[in-house]
């Protein structure tokens, strides 16, 4: 099968041809049809995630349709070839402690395709665990739809409803506006609430507009523009870009009892960033980890994305194919992603 593939961190990504993947027995193999071009596969080719081993094919949203299923997947599990399929880009085990407590999120034994194993840069990728990461696609759902909703809309989706806890009469803010940031702003918009998008693009802020939220330029003093407008702060604000710079913002334009939902990579340096813990202390403030989302929290999802509430199909800001993926992927590194979400087709 044809894949995007790179032998060396930073090293050119290429189009090549690789034998297809085996199918483990309790796991399934799906025929991509579109997989999302995420930031997070930018820091993987940057070398900054541990669990990545050379050479490497990346890709972690993806949607289609099931191929092959493992030799121990239950007859009576209700899958079978060609159903149209997704999974969360954390495919947990199903086993471990968090697992049992429904946590799958943040499995123990986790594997996540283009990062611990190879990816949906290619015609085929793997889903370990198929009877409890594998999640049916409701049939008004295009393909490209579905894979924009993988890693992004769906961290969104759970870092702004379960872990910020966002309320009817409160306001929120979310720094860095990105596929993810934008998808945070969809999701606060439509459950009626004052949002704000902070950024330092001109072209996101003018997509956070569009979307019925209010525009704050971001860079230094985005914190005190944003609590200025908001008369005070807000009651949860979201780093979805993850850096030294959002992080802070986002912890100062919290009003006091608020609530901080980092969901952007931290990563170097930016892994230990200072806080204002002072601040954290004298307002109760809250700093709260967002990472990814169990398949079993899919549904509501995906049943207001059916209905309409949501169209995260107006995030995509472009497509393109499998082979453009290289010179894509090294774009975002130079600040050249452009806005919104970037999808992969393949046909």
């Amino acid at each position: 099968m044809r894949a995007v593939r790179y032998a060396g961190f930073g090293a050119e990504p290429e189009i090549v041809e690789v034998d297809r993947p085996v199918c483990p027995p309790r796991g399934a193999i799906v025929r991509v049809r579109a997989t999302g071009l995420c930031r997070s596969d930018w820091h993987a080719w940057m070398g900054h995630d541990d669990t990545v081993s050379l050479p490497h094919v990346p890709g972690h949203e993806f949607a289609g349709e099931i191929v092959e299923l493992g030799s121990e997947v239950s007859e009576t599990s209700g899958w079978q070839p060609g159903d149209r399929v997704t999974a969360p880009f954390i495919c947990a085990c199903g086993r471990c402690a968090e697992c049992r407590s429904g946590n799958e999120q943040v499995c123990d034994a986790q594997e996540q395709p283009g990062f611990t194993y190879w990816g949906s840069f290619a015609e085929e990728v793997v889903v370990h665990e198929a009877e409890l990461n594998l999640i049916r696609l409701p049939d008004a759902l295009g393909f490209v739809e579905a894979a924009s909703l993988g890693c992004r809309f769906a961290t969104a989706y759970r870092a702004v409803v379960t872990r910020g806890r966002l309320q009817p009469g409160e306001r929120i803010a979310v720094h860095g506006c990105g596929g993810v940031g934008l998808s945070a702003i969809m999701i606060a918009v439509a459950a009626g609430v004052e949002t704000y998008g902070v950024d330092v693009s001109d072209a996101a802020l003018a997509a956070v507009e569009k979307l019925g939220a209010i525009p704050v330029k971001g860079g230094e003093g985005a914190a005190e523009r944003v609590r200025e407008i908001s008369e005070g702060g807000v009651d949860v604000s979201v780093d979805a870009f993850g850096s030294l710079e959002t992080s802070l913002a986002s912890v100062r334009s919290l009003r006091k009892r608020g609530r901080h939902v980092q969901i952007g990579l931290m990563t170097g340096d930016a892994a230990l960033a200072a806080m204002p813990m002072d601040a954290v202390i004298a307002g109760e403030l809250e700093l709260l980890g967002s990472h990814g989302m169990a398949a079993h929290e899919y549904p509501d999802m995906l049943g207001a994305v059916a209905s309409g509430a949501f169209r995260p199909i107006e995030l995509v800001g472009r497509t393109i194919r499998l082979d453009d993926v290289p010179a894509a992927l090294a774009a975002m590194g130079a600040g050249g992603g452009g806005s919104g979400m970037t999808v992969v087709e393949l046909l």
